[in-house]
């Protein structure tokens, strides 16, 4: 965008369950039921570890020039073949700088909150109540301009374990997203993004193994990089 050069942003979070949960719990999502945790491989024996029904799952990836080249290749591509949405899908833009995991857990949360109830009068709930029908870009502009939830972000991002940055005009070259099943299919959803990317059929007990066969191809752009990590929101597992 034009404005980029001079718009908010933010310090990122960190992918840590315990970081995210303590988030949305605050936020008023009830982490008894759902609840963030870490897939350790995108292998069988790997996902067999996440409890169900699994309802999202977040990729945090490096961002680099190919990468970004990869990704415009994929926009001309859907611009010429086109692509099926459902309307069902919660969809989001990102104005503020590294807020992507904040942009993420919305996502999780905005498609799968017909499962579960929200704190009556939390801020997901009038977030989410005061969204449902804005446009994508609607909805980065209340975000951008949400200081409550500014705030909640940053408290989060403090509460991680790697070394703060000093700045939130450091450079960063990571990103969330997300990947939700909405109506029988895969989707991408990415702030940076026109539109969420179907990725094909896909169903709540799958949702994890079709998620990671997305993200080998994401891997595979860059075999020899370790900062790749996901998350799952899952069912709680009893302790």
């Amino acid at each position: 965008m034009s404005d980029e050069g001079k718009r908010k942003r933010w310090f990122p979070l960190e992918s840590n369950p315990d970081v995210m949960n303590a988030y949305v719990k605050k936020m008023g999502f009830p982490t008894s039921q759902f609840s963030f945790c870490d897939v350790l491989s995108t292998e069988e024996w790997a996902l067999g570890m996440v409890s169900t029904p699994i309802v999202a799952v977040l990729m945090l990836f490096p961002i680099k020039p190919h990468t970004e080249e990869a990704d415009k290749q994929e926009a001309a591509r859907i611009e010429k073949e086109g692509q099926t949405v459902s309307p069902d899908v919660y969809y989001m833009r990102q104005t503020v700088g590294n807020a992507c995991g904040t942009v993420g857990i919305l996502h999780a949360v905005g498609n799968m909150r017909h499962l579960v109830q929200l704190a009556p009068g939390s801020y997901l709930d009038k977030f989410f109540n005061t969204t449902k029908t804005k446009t994508p870009q609607e909805i980065a502009q209340y975000l951008e301009e949400d200081d409550e939830l500014e705030k909640t972000h940053g408290g989060a991002a403090e509460a991680g374990q790697s070394e703060q940055l000093q700045s939130v005009d450091d450079p960063i070259n990571t990103h969330f997203v997300c990947f939700s099943c909405v109506d029988g299919n895969l989707y991408e959803l990415d702030g940076r993004k026109k539109s969420p990317i179907n990725h094909g059929p896909s169903s709540q007990e799958t949702i994890l193994q079709d998620a990671c066969k997305v993200i080998k191809k994401f891997m595979a752009r860059d075999e020899n990089e370790m900062r790749f990590t996901i998350l799952a929101l899952a069912k709680t597992a009893a302790d």
